[in-house]
């Protein structure tokens, strides 16, 4: 059952004078505070632009039907590969722009877009006030184009996926205070964060879907959740459904999280009828038929996006040709030595080990959460050809399942807190830390040309993490801060 947050055990060993302030801060609601001052003493690092294949898939869905109104995204596509050709890049050309049997799409004549709309739509607010202030500024002198590709609409979108993820951690944290301290679910929310590819898609891949799909499971967790100790109305359900039509529609993939409410449905068909409690179960298919319609309703864009693309309210044939069913890279997905999650973030399988320790509090959640965390890994596995995602950083397709292995790792701490210290603690999830940090600054600025970015390299992996990442970074502190344009290939920022 769902508990109310309560303050950590403070008996067992003691931490020390400092071990005991952060003990005694930790009976306090802080958390929020921390994680807002860490989101932004991060900001400096941000790297606001749209600059790569995807992201400029995403952005033309906003740009076109705003100001074009209409899906022929040639015009954008052209505007970003050009402005890579600035500098030699010619990656968004090929991708989006190269002639195949495919593209453009032989019934309707228009590009290929494969990317799905959520994310325009999560930006659209953003995007609007960007174009009010471009007019409000040029109406008192200002010259800045009004054209959605000057850098107002660009900040516009960046700085709502950040506010997104920041959002997203706040409800993440709250749902870990359900069953453990200030304290725990604090730095489990922190480390997640800062130890997995979250960060990195935060703050410099910024116009991409991770954060936006990454908040929508937190709001759609946290509503489900509320709803676990009473019987939810009608209006819950049409939430549900409007946010779990937002998650299919800004990552098809997370679709796969609406196992979690399956499986609860499943158990709660199984108690009534058990015990013959007809009119019970009645009602209870008329609220999943409202979730049903609504979530139906709210996936409606995108099946008009799909059928104007492509002639057919799916997706394009270059996305369903990737796809065996039989998932042959589950594993792989997991432990493969260069590309493998549990390698990249060590602190996924840490969360995934601590659903042990949440199913003594709550074995149902425990099993929904790893069934979640399982059917992603799966669906990532069916992908025959981008399984390894090379050319990303990290495992970014778990990225949205940070809400299951936050509150893994928060229970984990809490039980393990009173047993061993705060100290040993902090200094683990440091580790954690910096191993991300590490291999980002390797993926961006130090391995590069070796060949990182299509995998990990483990040849003289502690030398370049504990000896090279220090001292490079150190030499290029002030293009960090103040030049981060720079280090990049395609530097339109």
């Amino acid at each position: 059952m769902i508990s109310e947050p309560t303050a950590p055990d403070t008996s067992g060993q003691s931490p020390g004078v400092w071990g005991r302030l952060l003990v005694g801060l930790a009976g306090r609601m802080i958390g929020p505070w921390v994680i807002l001052g860490v989101f932004l003493i991060l900001i400096p690092i941000s790297l606001p632009r749209v600059a790569l294949s995807d992201e400029v898939q995403y952005y033309a869905y906003l740009r076109s039907v705003y100001f074009d109104h209409d899906l022929d995204f040639r015009n954008e596509y052209i505007h970003f590969a050009e402005e890579g050709r600035r500098f030699g890049d010619e990656a968004v050309a090929n991708a989006l722009l190269r002639t195949d049997a495919a593209n453009p799409n032989p019934v309707t004549g228009l590009l290929r877009n494969v990317a799905p709309v959520g994310s325009a739509i999560l930006w659209a607010p953003g995007f609007a006030l960007a174009d009010l202030g471009v007019v409000i500024a040029n109406a008192f002198g200002a010259t800045i184009p009004r054209d959605g590709y000057s850098r107002p609409y660009i900040v516009a979108v960046c700085a709502l996926s950040a506010l997104y993820s920041l959002t997203g951690l706040q409800l993440t944290y709250r749902l870990a205070r359900r069953y453990a301290g200030d304290f725990a679910a604090t730095l489990a929310t922190l480390t997640v964060f800062l130890a997995s590819p979250l960060v990195f898609y935060t703050y410099i891949a910024m116009p991409w879907s991770h954060a936006n799909g990454f908040f929508l499971f937190a709001l759609f967790l946290t509503v489900w959740m509320r709803g676990r100790d009473r019987e939810r109305g009608v209006g819950t359900w049409v939430l549900l459904g409007i946010i779990g039509g937002l998650m299919l529609t800004t990552r098809e993939q997370l679709g796969l999280f609406l196992i979690i409410p399956g499986l609860e449905a499943i158990g709660e068909y199984g108690r009534k009828l058990r015990g013959r409690d007809w009119l019970g179960a009645w009602w209870l298919l008329l609220r999943h038929q409202v979730f049903l319609g609504t979530l139906l309703l709210t996936i409606t864009p995108q099946l008009l996006a799909y059928q104007i693309l492509n002639g057919r309210p799916g997706p394009a044939s270059t996305v369903a040709g990737k796809l065996n069913w039989a998932s042959p890279h589950f594993f792989d997905t997991l432990i493969d030595p260069a590309h493998g999650a549990f390698l990249w973030s060590p602190v996924l399988a840490i969360g995934l080990i601590g659903l042990i320790w949440l199913g003594r509090r709550d074995l149902a959640l425990a099993g929904m959460g790893l069934a979640a965390f399982i059917a992603q890994t799966y669906i990532n596995g069916a992908f025959g050809t981008t399984w390894h995602l090379s050319g990303s950083f990290g495992f970014r397709r778990l990225i949205e399942c940070t809400p299951i292995i936050v509150l893994g790792l928060a229970v984990l701490v809490e039980y393990l807190r009173p047993r061993v210290g705060v100290w040993p603690l902090l200094i683990i999830a440091l580790l954690l830390i910096y191993w991300n940090v590490g291999l980002i600054a390797q993926w961006t600025i130090i391995r590069r040309a070796e060949g990182f970015r299509l995998g990990l390299i483990w040849d003289r992996m502690l030398y370049y993490q504990f000896i090279e990442v220090p001292g490079q970074v150190f030499t290029k502190i002030h293009d960090l801060l103040f030049n981060r344009c720079k280090l990049t290939t395609n530097q339109t920022c």
